[in-house]
C-alpha cells in the first residue's frame, strides 16, 4: 500500500495548478498575502488529500473496517466531505463543500464523480476570489457564495446525492442531482427510467395538478399560472420510499419565496411507462 501511495503523491507532485489559480495567487499575494496564499496551497492540495484518503479506503480493508467502526463514519465511507474552503470578511464570505463517494467497485464512474465534484468546487472558489479582488480593486461591494450537499437517498439500493450552490448576495441558488445503483455501479438518468418520452407529459400534467391542489388547500403557496413541460433530463432523485421526485430551482416554477420546489411523483401515474420498477416502486 506504501508504493501505491508514494506513486500517487509522486504523480500529484507533477500535476501543475490550473492557469486560473495561479491568477488568483498572484492577485492575492499583493494583499493579505499570507492567509491568502494559505487558502490557494488548500485548494492546489486538496486534490492529493482525496486520493490519499479515497486510495487507503479502496486498497486496505484495515483501513476501511477501521473507519466504518468509528461512531458516525460508516456512512461517510460512502460520501464524505475531505474539504471546506471558507473566507470570512465584512464584505466578502464562502464557505464551499466538496463531496467525494468511496468505496465504490466502478472506479471509473467513482472517480468522474469526484472529479467533477473537485472541478466544481475549485472553478467555483476561484470565481469567488476573482470575483472579490475585482470590487476591491473598483471601491468595494458585498460578495458571497456557500455550496455543499445533501445526501437525499442512501440505502442497499439507491445512493442520491443533491449539491447546491447558493448567493447569499442575489438569492441565485442552483441545485444539481446525481442518482446511483449502487448494486449495479452505474449512473442512473431520467430518460433510463422510461420505455419513451411519454414520461414528459404525464410528469408534466401531474405535476400542474399538485400545483392547483397545493394553492387551493394552502393560501400561502404560489405557483406561476403558465408552467412549462419538464426537460427530458429534468433534475430528479429517487427517494428512500423508492418514488421518483421532480426538483426545480428557485424561480423556475414558482416565485422566489418559494425556494427551490420538490414534486413526489405517485408511481401509478407513470406506472405503465417504466422500464420496471427496480427503482421506482
Amino acid at each position: 500500500m506504501s508504493e501505491q501511495l508514494e506513486q500517487l503523491k509522486r504523480k500529484y507532485k507533477n500535476t501543475p495548478i490550473p492557469n486560473e489559480l495561479d491568477f488568483v495567487v498572484k492577485k492575492a499575494l499583493k494583499k493579505k498575502k499570507k492567509r491568502h496564499v494559505t487558502m490557494m496551497k488548500r485548494l492546489a492540495g486538496i486534490g492529493v488529500a482525496a486520493i490519499l484518503l479515497i486510495a487507503g479506503i479502496n486498497t486496505s480493508p484495515t483501513f476501511a473496517k477501521a473507519l466504518s467502526e468509528v461512531p458516525l463514519v460508516g456512512s461517510l465511507v460512502k460520501v464524505l466531505t475531505f474539504t471546506e474552503f471558507s473566507v470570512d470578511e465584512n464584505t466578502a464570505k464562502a464557505e464551499i463543500k466538496v463531496p467525494a463517494i468511496t468505496n465504490m467497485e466502478n472506479k471509473t464512474l467513482e472517480a468522474t464523480l469526484n472529479n467533477k465534484y473537485l472541478e466544481e468546487s475549485k472553478k467555483l472558489y476561484s470565481d469567488f476570489m476573482v470575483e472579490m479582488e475585482e470590487l476591491k480593486k473598483n471601491g468595494g461591494g458585498h460578495v458571497g457564495v456557500k455550496s455543499g450537499y445533501d445526501v437525499k437517498t442512501d440505502n442497499d439500493q439507491i445512493l442520491a446525492i443533491g449539491r447546491y450552490v447558493v448567493s447569499t448576495v442575489n438569492s441565485y441558488s442552483k441545485y444539481t442531482y446525481d442518482t446511483i445503483d449502487k448494486k449495479n455501479q452505474f449512473l442512473i438518468t431520467l430518460p433510463s427510467l422510461f420505455k419513451d418520452d411519454s414520461y414528459v407529459s404525464l410528469i408534466s400534467e401531474n405535476i400542474k395538478e399538485q400545483t392547483k391542489q397545493q394553492m387551493k388547500v394552502d393560501p400561502d403557496k404560489t405557483y406561476w399560472d403558465e408552467i412549462d413541460n419538464i426537460n427530458k433530463n429534468q433534475s430528479f432523485y429517487i427517494n428512500d420510499e423508492g418514488k421518483l421526485v421532480i426538483c426545480f430551482d428557485k424561480y423556475e416554477v414558482a416565485p422566489g419565496y418559494m425556494g427551490a420546489v420538490e414534486f413526489i411523483i405517485p408511481t401509478d401515474v407513470i406506472a405503465d411507462a417504466l422500464v420496471s420498477k427496480e427503482y421506482v416502486k
